[in-house]
């Protein structure tokens, strides 16, 4: 067991501030990590302020933290995948017990045995739950570490482990592509991937906002047309022309008019949580065979596949780089939508926090 340096909060009303934790040494099949980028998900809010404790309540200290980027400094005798020197990011998920049917189905996010990179409980027992990526360095399972293209900007690559892959793995898997229309809900940190995803395969990307001052930056994102939601004429002349939609909205808002907007066995996918139920009439999936679906991150194989994409196609998130010590700022920015399109913390500055 070694000592590193990280950032922490000790209640859900104190401010993230400078912590030392413990962090295993690493196995035979571990990798060690040092990080050098960690974006910050608005889960880290959520989960610092135990917003989420009818499902997930926070064990403090809680280090956040799930979208790392980072150099491999030791790695254990039995690893083959990386080595030191190389590249590498941690996403969600950092363990697992090997044995379900999802996880050997590469979709280890789904296992009810999957350990999260923060505010799970520690297998190891090195600590009472795992701490994230505001940290100096990270010890994980070589599974769950994944390869970095080279010619990435790594700042803006930290976001793809969360934000990335939640967008990439339901725009993959109902097939956007060329010949296809296809909207995506929302242009923020969610948001803004789901354009430049869904332009790159090729699809016909239309976004939707309620704010018009957001369209110069969609069009310049990739969109080839915006509507804004709130005018009911734009909305009108796209009823029933969508093969696809990403919503990417968490706040409450109607999403039968969103239905109605898919054509015939059009696929509408949810990756923004509202904290409000949703009232769905069975008549917006009954008339053209539509379907609402829900989507979470993705597997190991498949978030290797969405950054090997970025990596062909020169994708990165839009990212504003902060030290760590303007993060409890930014999470009060994060509240105001005040940031294009997510923070990333440069862990430099943790050497002088």
């Amino acid at each position: 067991m070694y000592q590193t340096q990280a950032y922490a909060a000790e209640s859900a009303t104190s401010p993230l501030d400078s912590v030392t934790i413990p962090r295993r040494d690493p196995t035979d099949k571990d990798v060690q990590i040092e990080i050098l980028f960690c974006g910050v998900c608005h889960s880290d809010l959520h989960q610092v302020r135990n917003e989420w404790q009818s499902v997930m309540p926070t064990v403090y200290p809680v280090v956040p933290g799930h979208e790392i980027v980072g150099r491999v400094a030791k790695v254990g005798s039995g690893v083959t995948k990386l080595k030191p020197g190389d590249l590498a990011a941690v996403g969600c998920m950092v363990d697992a017990d090997g044995t379900s049917p999802q996880f050997k189905a590469d979709q280890e996010h789904l296992c009810p045995s999957c350990v999260f990179t923060y505010n799970s409980p520690d297998m190891y027992g090195t600590a009472p739950v795992t701490y994230g990526g505001y940290s100096d360095s990270i010890v994980v399972n070589e599974h769950f570490a994944l390869r970095v293209p080279e010619n990435l900007d790594l700042a803006g690559t930290a976001p793809l482990l969360c934000a990335g892959i939640t967008t990439y793995s339901p725009i993959k898997r109902y097939g956007v592509g060329p010949g296809m229309k296809v909207g995506i809900v929302g242009l923020g940190g969610l948001g803004h991937m789901g354009v430049k995803f869904a332009h790159a395969m090729g699809a016909h990307t239309v976004v939707f906002t309620t704010s018009p001052g957001k369209k110069e930056d969609a069009l310049r994102l990739g969109a080839d047309e915006v509507i804004i939601s709130r005018n009911a004429d734009e909305m009108q002349k796209h009823v029933g022309t969508f093969n696809f939609i990403l919503d990417t909205v968490s706040a409450p808002h109607d999403i039968n008019v969103l239905l109605g907007m898919l054509a015939t066995d059009g696929n509408l996918t949810l990756v923004g949580a509202s904290e409000q139920p949703m009232e769905v009439s069975g008549f917006s999936l009954l008339f053209g065979r539509r379907s609402l679906s829900g989507s979470i991150i993705g597997g190991i194989a498949e978030t290797q596949e969405m950054l090997d994409f970025c990596g062909e196609k020169n994708i990165t998130a839009d990212v504003e780089v902060i030290p760590i010590q303007k993060v409890n700022e930014a999470y009060e920015r994060l509240l105001k939508s005040d940031v294009k399109y997510r923070f990333c913390i440069d862990m430099d500055s943790l050497k002088t926090a």
